[in-house]
């Protein structure tokens, strides 16, 4: 079985990293607006601290993910994608990675200003990346939400193009994140041949 991206699709490793963390990412918006809400108890601190270790999750794969894209390479585009298309999808992935490294550090530097320990699934501590500061606290806070929402926003659109080249335009782009046969691209119907006048 090759493991790396090929040429027409992305390979069984690509795959694994990117629904792996889409579905964290899923997890993470989720807990991150309820817990918000929830009154203070060793619970909430419990659900935290948990928010804060798939957020650290997310980070080692998505430097994971960039690793391997650099080592694997990436597919052609489909064949028939205008130009303008490739471009814009092109500026949408590195959008997409420069937010699943900002969102988590930024969280760090919320943890690091509030004078929190920050521990992965209570195995082992990381070393703050700022000193505890009130004011760098409250501005990180906003930061680490306004990206958050930016990433959902683009997350989306990001989808949104997948289903639109999967049912309008009827090309690979989404079969080929997918393992072989989950969904077949159909091309497009030919025209109907016009009678000559």
């Amino acid at each position: 079985m090759n493991l790396k991206n090929t040429p027409e699709r992305w390979g069984p490793v690509s795959q694994l990293l990117h629904w792996l963390i889409v579905l964290l990412i899923l997890g993470q918006g989720i807990v991150g607006l309820l817990m918000v809400e929830m009154r203070n108890s060793p619970d909430k601190i419990q659900v935290y601290a948990l928010h804060k270790s798939f957020g650290l999750t997310v980070l080692a794969l998505a430097l994971l993910r960039l690793l391997w894209r650099l080592y694997a390479g990436t597919p052609r585009p489909v064949p028939g994608t205008p130009p303008w298309q490739e471009r814009i999808a092109a500026l949408m992935h590195g959008a997409l990675y420069a937010l699943l490294f900002a969102v988590p550090l930024s969280g760090w530097v919320l943890n690091s200003a509030a004078g929190f320990p920050l521990q992965w699934f209570g195995l082992f501590n990381l070393p703050a990346i700022a000193g505890k500061d009130h004011a760098l606290h409250e501005l990180a806070e906003d930061v680490h939400e306004w990206l958050f929402w930016l990433l959902v926003a683009l997350a989306l659109l990001h989808a949104a193009a997948a289903v639109y080249h999967h049912l309008v335009q009827r090309d690979a782009t989404l079969a080929r994140m997918l393992p072989r046969g989950w969904l077949r691209a159909e091309p497009s119907p030919a025209p109907e041949p016009r009678d000559a006048a």
